[in-house]
């Protein structure tokens, strides 16, 4: 008999699921964004949350939530009613790099939520300016060896992914390199075109007219395989460090307990979104890198994240002030 009623009882929910799925949605729906507009994030929100509105039929309201380094809106996501109208376009940062730097966040990444699709890539290229004698990533942890104490790397704040991946490069290489943290990707790579460090990890993109200009020069790109956008310059893996792929991310979530329908109506969406010209070219990706981008594939990369960079952030005991 309770086998039965169990049995009857999910035979109810997964009925109501799909119908209210089908009635979805009857009213904007807010799309949380961990930062100030601008940034990479929230262009990821804008352009995937335009193109489902227009799919849906209703509005997709952004909601730029930043502070307290994306956990505000972390937190303002985990509390929403799981019914499909809140969802997050969050990041590396806050999902998986947060939780190994803050001891009591208001939120865990795994339970707290139920992750849609990946949205969007970073690359992260190690570029150096042109008075650096290090031609290759070898050449550079070579060059680190050699001058202990002496060669200074840029990040765009404690704790954020450029700070980490290259934290991870010099775990993985065996040197050390002095850190500079600054305010922002900006003010790093102006004192680095200046010479004022000798190396930063830079989104590609944002790099691409100085390495063109040959203002600075790239050593390696952080991504598993090479980048179309600089196919000449090898991944750090192939250059010295076989392994190595730090890369930065958007990926969307929905509150813990959304019914399953409405999370796989969104991931469809996002699947056909991903490919299309404009937002190839707006997200400057090639879309194929999510051509596999189911739920249960995006919770086992946040969960491998989480590992891994709780790994960096431990062994390279990072202190966020």
């Amino acid at each position: 008999m309770t086998v039965m009623r169990n049995l009857l009882c999910a035979l109810y929910l997964l009925a109501n699921g799909v119908a209210f799925a089908q009635a979805y949605p009857a009213k904007p729906i807010r799309m949380l964004v961990p930062y100030p507009p601008g940034g990479g994030v929230d262009i990821a929100a804008r352009t995937v949350g335009l193109k489902i509105s227009e799919a849906l039929g209703q509005q997709i309201i952004v909601d730029n939530r930043g502070g307290a380094s994306g956990n505000i809106a972390m937190e303002t996501a985990a509390r929403g009613a799981p019914d499909g109208y809140t969802l997050i376009m969050s990041s590396a940062g806050p999902v998986a790099m947060n939780p190994g730097l803050y001891p009591a966040l208001p939120f865990d990444p795994v339970k707290d939520f139920a992750p849609i699709a990946l949205a969007a890539s970073t690359v992260y290229a190690l570029v150096v300016p042109p008075s650096v004698p290090a031609k290759s990533v070898k050449e550079f942890i070579a060059l680190a060896k050699a001058q202990p104490g002496k060669l200074t790397y840029a990040s765009s704040g404690i704790g954020g992914p450029p700070h980490l991946a290259f934290e991870l490069m010099q775990m993985m290489g065996g040197f050390k390199v002095i850190h500079v943290p600054y305010k922002g990707a900006g003010p790093a790579l102006a004192d680095l075109l200046g010479a004022q460090v000798t190396a930063f990890f830079s989104d590609l993109i944002a790099a691409r007219q100085h390495l063109a200009s040959g203002r600075l020069r790239a050593l390696g790109v952080s991504s598993a395989r090479r980048s179309p956008f600089a196919p000449d310059v090898p991944t750090i893996a192939e250059a010295g460090l076989p392994g190595y792929e730090a890369t930065g991310w958007s990926g969307l979530l929905a509150p813990a307990g959304t019914p399953r329908p409405i999370i796989d109506r969104l991931n469809a969406e996002i699947i056909r979104i991903l490919p299309l010209p404009d937002v190839k070219e707006r997200l400057a990706g090639d879309g194929s890198e999510f051509g596999k981008n189911t739920p249960e594939l995006f919770a086992g990369f946040i969960r491998a994240e989480l590992d891994k960079w709780r790994k960096v952030i431990q062994t390279a005991n990072v202190k966020v002030e």
